[in-house]
């Protein structure tokens, strides 16, 4: 009896005391890794460009109305990129810290920081629940984290009304995204999806490559300084395009039908190459039809 009770204790100490084996440790200093898609994530989506987004009309309507001059606004010039995008970029190269409580060593958080505007951000791991969904609304939401099959699967509620792409494409306060964070190696592949019920018609889904950097140092965050960058407007002017203005731009530089760059869920899949040959046949490129005019 005493030796299967010294036995038990034994493998007590030993479960306790030896972390998941589903736990990586993603902890360190990461860099981004976008050089083939780095004019969209760089300079950002040209104006126009929805394809690959399966917005809804509403979403439509919102971003052809939206004008990048309200930038200039002096409470947009602070403005950091909410969570919805804060990884695609032109940042982050981030920081991903572990929070350990420090008597038992139980993993509590990570932290999450070098995001554009310094809105960082905490996953929490110790089971707490989401919070009502009238608690605040923030940049950077509110996580919380477990281990799946060796990968950390995130989810994020309580984001603020924001973008999912810098061209105005809009995501709402209900939005709610989930994260898979994959280690592999000097790598981690970051599955980001966010499926939003008032501006998406299904979720929008994207990859981001981060490549382990132990020389970076990402440092304290630099406020923000705002200056009056639209003196020569009225007080209350709000930079914008007219309701029904059609941004034909990249269309017409990409020989592309104007409605095969407006987005939508059927734009996703390998059926919709069809649908545009077929807009081909029938119209026009859109430059051709910009010369015509």
């Amino acid at each position: 009896m005493r030796d299967m009770r010294t036995s038990f204790l034994l493998l007590a100490a030993l479960l306790f005391a030896t972390p998941a084996l589903a736990q990586v440790d993603i902890s360190g200093e990461w860099g981004r890794n976008n050089h083939e898609d780095q004019p969209h994530r760089g300079p950002g989506a040209e104006l126009g460009d929805y394809t690959g987004m399966p917005i809804n009309a509403v979403a439509r309507q919102w971003a052809e109305s939206w004008d990048a001059s309200i930038l200039s606004q002096p409470e947009q010039q602070a403005r950091p990129h909410p969570a919805q995008y804060s990884m695609r970029g032109p940042q982050p190269n981030m920081r991903i810290q572990k929070i350990v409580d420090p008597v038992t060593a139980r993993l509590i958080a990570y932290t999450l920081a070098g995001f554009f505007g310094r809105a960082d951000r905490v996953i929490w791991m110790d089971g707490r629940p989401h919070p009502s969904e009238y608690a605040e609304h923030t940049w950077g939401g509110f996580s919380t984290g477990e281990w799946v099959d060796g990968q950390l699967v995130v989810t994020t509620t309580h984001m603020k009304q924001s973008f999912v792409n810098r061209n105005g494409v809009p995501s709402s306060h209900k939005g709610v995204m989930t994260e898979w964070f994959i280690r592999h190696g000097d790598r981690i592949t970051v599955i980001v999806m966010v499926d939003d019920p008032v501006y998406l018609e299904e979720p929008v889904v994207r990859t981001n490559d981060f490549i382990w950097n132990p020389g970076q140092n990402v440092g304290a965050g630099a406020p923000f300084e705002t200056v009056d960058e639209l003196g020569d407007k009225p007080r209350g002017w709000v930079p914008h395009w007219p309701i029904g203005t059609r941004h034909t731009g990249f269309a017409e530089h990409w020989d592309l039908p104007f409605d095969a760059t407006r987005g939508g869920a059927e734009s996703l899949y390998p059926e919709y190459v069809k649908k545009i040959q077929e807009m081909m046949k029938a119209t026009p490129p859109a430059s051709a039809s910009a010369a015509v005019q």
